[in-house]
Parts: C-alpha cells; sequence; structure tokens
C-alpha cells in the first residue's frame, strides 16, 4: 500500500462528525422526556456531571458523540409540535411515557427494572408474570407501557388499595383520566405541552415512591421499608437531580481532588480534620443536678445548608480568607482556654500544630475570634485548596427532604420518616470514596458537610452557655447535655429547628469523675 492509499484509508475511517443541537435544546429535549442526567449517564456510560458540561457547552467525542445525537435525535422527534403529534393520530404508542404527565419524571429509575418472565407482546407492550403498581393509579397492573407499569384498560385504573395511599400528603394534583395504550384513542390535547403545565414537584417524588413500595409489598411496611432503605442512595440522587432543574449552578460532579483528600491506604482516612466534639465538663458546679440530653433533630439534614465549592479546588497560599470561596485549609488553629466550660471548636485533638480542616471550622474559628465573642485568637491560615461557593447549592434538596419529613412526622408516617432520613444521612456518608455511590465524587463536600454539623452543635452549646445554663456534654452532631431549664433556650419537637430530650440522669460532685472516665 502506498503512503497515499493509507492516507485515503485513514479518511475513508474518519466519518463525519454527528451534528449535536445547541446546549440549551439539548437540556430542554431531556427535561421534556422527564429524563434525569444519571439516567443518561447511565446509559451513555458516563458521569451525570459530564451530561450536565454536554448542556452547558461541552461537546463529546468520537463514538460517544455519536451516540449522545442518537438519543437527542430520537427525543426530538419524539417532542416535536403540537401540530405534528396531532396530524399522527394512527400511532397511539408513541404519545405513552415519557409523553404523559402522569408519572415518568418521578418514576424514573424507581420503576423496577423488567422482571424475569416478562415477555414481550411488540409495540412497547411488556405482560407482567407479577402485577406492578399502576404509574397512573397505583394499582397492580399486569402490563409495562414503554417501561411503565400501566393498565391497557383505563377503566381498570381505580383508587390505589389504602395501604398504598399517600402516606406524605403530597398533592397528587388530577391525574389523566386515560392511560394511552394500544387501543386506547389519543388525549384532545397535546401531551407534549401539558408535560411542562403539570410537572410534580420532588417533594412528590419521594411521597410517590413511598406510596410504589407500599403498593409492591400489599402493605407489608416492613418490607416495603427494607426495600426503600435498599434504594435510599440511588433515590436520594435522583430527588438531587430533580432539585437542581433550572439551577443557576451545574455542579462538577468528579472534579480533580488534591491528595490531602484521598485516602492515605485503603482502609485508612484522608488527612481533613472535621473537629468533631467529644467533650464532657469535668467540673460541675456543687451539689447534685439534674442533667438533661438533648438530641438535636435531624443534624445532618440541617448541615446540607452550608457554603460548599461548586467546581474543582484551586491552591492558593496565604493568610486571608475569601469568604466568596470555599474548601479545606491549613491552619495553625489558636489557643483554647475555656475547656472547663465549653468544648474546643477543634474538637479532641491531641498533637499541636498545622492540621488541615474544612471551611465551616475556619468561619466557626473566625466567627469566635470577632469582636462579638472575642474566645480567641484568629486562626492563621498557610495555605488552601478553595473554589467559587455558595450556601444554597442543595438547598432545593434540603427542603424537599425537610417537608417530606415534616409531613411525615405530622402524620406519624415511619416509613416516610426512616427513609427520608435514610436518603439524607446516607447521601451524606457516601460521596466520597464511596463503592455505593458512582455518580458524585466529592470528598470535600462530604467532610464540610459533616463538619457543618459539628458546627451547628458547638452553637448551640455556646448558645445554651450564653443564655446561663451549664453545658455537660457536647457530642458529635446531635447530643448535647445541659443543667437548667433548658425550654427557655429551646423549642422542644421533632422538627429540624427544634430539640427533644434524650435522657435525664442525676449528677454531681461525686460523679464528676466518673462523666469524664465515660469518654475516656
Amino acid at each position: 500500500m502506498s503512503d497515499f492509499d493509507a492516507i485515503d484509508a485513514l479518511l475513508a475511517a474518519v466519518g463525519p462528525q454527528a451534528e449535536l443541537p445547541p446546549p440549551d435544546v439539548r437540556r430542554e429535549l431531556r427535561e421534556r422526556a422527564r429524563l434525569s442526567k444519571a439516567q443518561v449517564a447511565r446509559t451513555l456510560g458516563v458521569s451525570p456531571g459530564t451530561v450536565g458540561g454536554w448542556e452547558n457547552g461541552r461537546d463529546p467525542a468520537d463514538e460517544i458523540r455519536t451516540k449522545y445525537a442518537y438519543l437527542l435525535e430520537g427525543l426530538a422527534a419524539k417532542f416535536g409540535s403540537g401540530a405534528e403529534q396531532d396530524a399522527a393520530p394512527e400511532e397511539p404508542v408513541e404519545s405513552t411515557a415519557p409523553e404523559e404527565p402522569a408519572e415518568p419524571a418521578g418514576a424514573d429509575d424507581s420503576t423496577p427494572p423488567p422482571v424475569s418472565g416478562a415477555y414481550d407482546t411488540g409495540d412497547d407492550v411488556e405482560s407482567l408474570t407479577t402485577p406492578e403498581p399502576c404509574v397512573l393509579c397505583g394499582s397492580p397492573a399486569e402490563h409495562r407501557v414503554a417501561g411503565f407499569a400501566q393498565h391497557l384498560d383505563p377503566a381498570d385504573c381505580r383508587p390505589a388499595p389504602a395501604a398504598a395511599a399517600d402516606p406524605v400528603g403530597t398533592d397528587t394534583g388530577t391525574r389523566p383520566a386515560h392511560p394511552t395504550g394500544p387501543g386506547t384513542p389519543r388525549p384532545a390535547r397535546s401531551p407534549a405541552k401539558r408535560a411542562f403545565q403539570e410537572r410534580s414537584g420532588p417533594g412528590d417524588l419521594i411521597g410517590r415512591t413511598v406510596r410504589a413500595a407500599l403498593a409492591e409489598h400489599r402493605g407489608d411496611v416492613d418490607a416495603a421499608l427494607a426495600a426503600l432503605l435498599k434504594r435510599a442512595i440511588p433515590d436520594a440522587m435522583r430527588l438531587l437531580d430533580e432539585t437542581r432543574k433550572g439551577a443557576r449552578y451545574d455542579i462538577v460532579a468528579h472534579p480533580w481532588i488534591p491528595d490531602i483528600l484521598r485516602k492515605q491506604t485503603a482502609k485508612g482516612a484522608d488527612r481533613i480534620w472535621e473537629a468533631r466534639p467529644k467533650w464532657t465538663r469535668h467540673e460541675l458546679p456543687p451539689g447534685r443536678h439534674e442533667v438533661t440530653a438533648l438530641d438535636i433533630n435531624g443534624a445532618y439534614l440541617s448541615a446540607l445548608k452550608t457554603h460548599l465549592p461548586l467546581g474543582q479546588l484551586e491552591h492558593t497560599t496565604g493568610f486571608a480568607h475569601d469568604r466568596r470561596r470555599a474548601g479545606v485549609h491549613l491552619i495553625t488553629p489558636p489557643a483554647w482556654e475555656h475547656e472547663a466550660v465549653l468544648p474546643n471548636p477543634i474538637g479532641n485533638r491531641d498533637e499541636p500544630g498545622p492540621l488541615w480542616v474544612t471551611e465551616p471550622t475556619l468561619r466557626l474559628l473566625l466567627r469566635l475570634s470577632g469582636p462579638k465573642h472575642a474566645l480567641c485568637a484568629p486562626p492563621e491560615i498557610h495555605e488552601s485548596f478553595t473554589s467559587g461557593a455558595t450556601e444554597n447549592l442543595l438547598e432545593k434538596f434540603r427542603v424537599a427532604l425537610k417537608d417530606a419529613r415534616d409531613t411525615a412526622i405530622a402524620e406519624d408516617d415511619e416509613v416516610t420518616l426512616e427513609y427520608v432520613k435514610a436518603m439524607y444521612s446516607k447521601f451524606v456518608s457516601t460521596m466520597g470514596e464511596s463503592n455505593y455511590n458512582r455518580e458524585l465524587y466529592r470528598p470535600d463536600w462530604m467532610h464540610i458537610i459533616r463538619s457543618q454539623a459539628f458546627a451547628n452543635l458547638w452553637m448551640k452549646a455556646l448558645k445554651a452557655h450564653d443564655e446561663g445554663l451549664t453545658v455537660v456534654r457536647a457530642m458529635g452532631t446531635d447530643e448535647l447535655h445541659v443543667i437548667g431549664d433548658w425550654h427557655r433556650v429551646f423549642p422542644e419537637g421533632r422538627g429540624v429547628t427544634e430539640v427533644k430530650t434524650k435522657d435525664t440522669y442525676t449528677a454531681g460532685s461525686d460523679d464528676t469523675e466518673d462523666l469524664a472516665g465515660e469518654d475516656e
């Protein structure tokens, strides 16, 4: 083969690049189809952050570009103008979910995968050997249409059994009376237009998931809860994606991470200090006292409101702190001279010298060194890894979980309550180097959120002290022991802004050593 023949062969192998629509159209098509970034990412073999990058102007290359273009072309074909859809009444199956506004957005991956024994009857309809909850009414259905369990006959759609009733009190709105399927006439109005007008909120995603689990397990609360807890991590990621729609900032899910945020050994830890309180007062006032152990509700849920870095961390040196940025910082902490009455803000640390702390710990130290409190000297900052930050990055996610939690408490719905708790606690614990969450790799966020929970507890201890209570213990994120009338300082209840009594016990001069010894 001559040199020119080799060049011709190379040129023949390089086909034209697939055409991609503009970034805003890519995002619009995905959202109209009620698909999450996570769903698209799993299908194409990339991360949700990569899909977000494509929707913000970056273009994929090579084979993945061709696959992405094929997906977008298919979505564009499904979601043409209302006139184009009305002109094709002979193809009713084309308008099944995701065009129907009934449930696809909330169902996305929460709909179980095809079961063993399901067989294809053609036209995107599957018959099921085991009935599944209908996405329209919640009652058992024997078919799937375009991947979603539905009744083929509208007359079969009926209210779900009592066990599958809405446990979190979410607003289900008006559901379409007629699911689309083979032989079912197309609704008069355009389904594509209705998809945006009747979008259910992220809070209803939690309610629908719980109802579907209860229906699937025929009202068996224990079995439904066990299934919900197993899927808490992917469900939390779907909820996060739902709450990020239309957001001002895009999450960088897998940024470059400095070595200090990587585990030093397979079973070891990285170099970040979270400042976890584990403190017991060594000397109590004379006499015997009744101590109340207070339980701080939803500590990690409240800590989701914290300054999080948006993008890749950048290295800087120097003593200045930029409040518009967030990350981790190498500091020399100030001396703490109030150990007798309040815990050290950096927690229990034996060795002196510099250490890497998170944004909440640094901000707490700076706050305590300011003129309002003047409890310590400012920390000395040596170097930092930070990025532009916002305190509201996870706010919609937090509010959706909080609202579902509040409603579950009001309705005495322990299934939803435990499910929501698992969602936010596992979300925080698996966003680092975890095999259970491959969609989000942000160990910096994990440390920051945890440290924010510790800082929140520390500020409650300071508030108790300032209000005249005797602080006896501060432990982890949610345990504060005090002597005195705490009701005048903290509201009692199960809400995230309230506290509840965990235990009461007596202590005095004879028990002081025992209190200290229990912590060692």
